[in-house]
């Protein structure tokens, strides 16, 4: 395999979940069960992995944790054990934030530890407008290819102009474009733009954790042959990772075909449903990262639900929702899978 072997998996479409930080009740960072849901994601065929991102909590940044470049450089190991070292075609993909020179300093280090690409959030560049963002999106470009990132408002994400993602499209080093702005006019801006910039070659993903089935089912009416969104880059996907990639792998052998069977829309309605539980999506997503921890502590890939900000704990009713997505659709849920492996996983 070449060492671009991952640009061509990228641009097939994978199955990326984002990575959550696992901690004891304490607060403490857990290695053992860090290293095995790292596995977990793997053997459960996972394509790529996301880490340093929303779910892994922004906080890993803070002096006071210090955890950005220790858990980088110890879930790249991880993978590279997993998956058969750093010439395999898994995606490796770190979160890049903050200011300009922040971005660009996570872009190199991410880079220097293996990461083919980083996730580039705009949260810190609430204040810039957008031809200052495009300048920004240029300069961390040229430290390592960049996957742009178009996040709600709801958890820090801003609305972002076609015009944007059209001059975002022609940055050399983008590759990918993770939208999230859980909102259908937005999502079509952005197919759109890149559709018009005739980059056949950047890989469009669904971060719309309330839309998943429907993005990757569709083909845009924009584009010869229409664009579609190829693969996946989801905290849902952090969760019941083997049950997602069973249903990807169905919804891949569904496009080009004359028609969708109607039970797929039943499908991506239970999947959004048990996604509102999961992302506690009642209380406008704040118990979304404790959501996605309860439901690995549950089988016993995570120590606890904790999280760094001992402030940020399930909802009122979350932890009743998740109960109920869970018995109501069985087949979204893989906790046999990871009861035959945990305790391998473990060790």
């Amino acid at each position: 395999m070449t060492a671009e072997g991952w640009r061509s998996a990228l641009a097939s479409g994978l199955v990326i979940p984002a990575c959550p930080l696992m901690l004891d009740q304490d607060g403490r960072w857990s290695e053992a069960h860090q290293r095995a849901v790292v596995r977990y994601y793997v053997e459960a065929g996972a394509g790529g992995l996301a880490v340093g991102v929303h779910s892994t909590q922004f906080a890993i940044r803070d002096p006071r944790h210090g955890l950005f470049e220790p858990l980088l450089r110890f879930v790249a190991g991880v993978i590279d054990e997993a998956s058969g070292g750093r010439d395999s075609d898994f995606a490796r993909i770190a979160g890049v934030c903050g200011e300009t020179r922040q971005a660009m300093d996570e872009a190199v280090l991410a880079k220097s530890l293996g990461y083919h690409a980083g996730l580039l959030s705009l949260t810190a560049m609430k204040n810039a407008d957008e031809r200052g963002l495009l300048e920004h999106c240029r300069r961390v470009a040229e430290r390592i290819p960049v996957i742009g990132f178009y996040l709600q408002p709801a958890v820090g994400g801003r609305v972002l102009s076609d015009r944007f993602w059209r001059s975002f499209a022609d940055i050399e080093g983008v590759v990918a474009i993770k939208i999230a702005p859980f909102h259908r006019y937005r999502t079509l801006d952005v197919v759109r733009a890149v559709a018009d910039s005739g980059r056949d070659e950047i890989a469009l993903y669904t971060g719309n954790d309330d839309n998943i089935v429907v993005d990757l089912l569709t083909a845009f009416p924009f584009g010869d042959p229409p664009r579609r969104i190829v693969g996946g880059l989801l905290g849902q996907w952090g969760v019941w990772t083997r049950a997602a990639v069973e249903m990807f792998d169905a919804i891949r052998e569904l496009r080009g075909q004359a028609s969708i069977p109607a039970e797929w829309l039943k499908r991506a309605a239970a999947l959004t449903d048990a996604n509102a539980a999961v992302f506690d999506a009642a209380n406008g997503f704040a118990g979304c990262i404790p959501g996605i921890m309860e439901v690995l502590r549950r089988q016993g890939l995570a120590p606890s639900a904790r999280c760094l900000d001992p402030n940020e704990v399930l909802s009122p009713g979350q932890a009743e929702e998740i109960d109920r997505v869970t018995s109501a659709y069985p087949e979204l849920v893989d906790d046999r899978f990871v009861r035959e492996n945990l305790s391998r996983w473990m060790t």
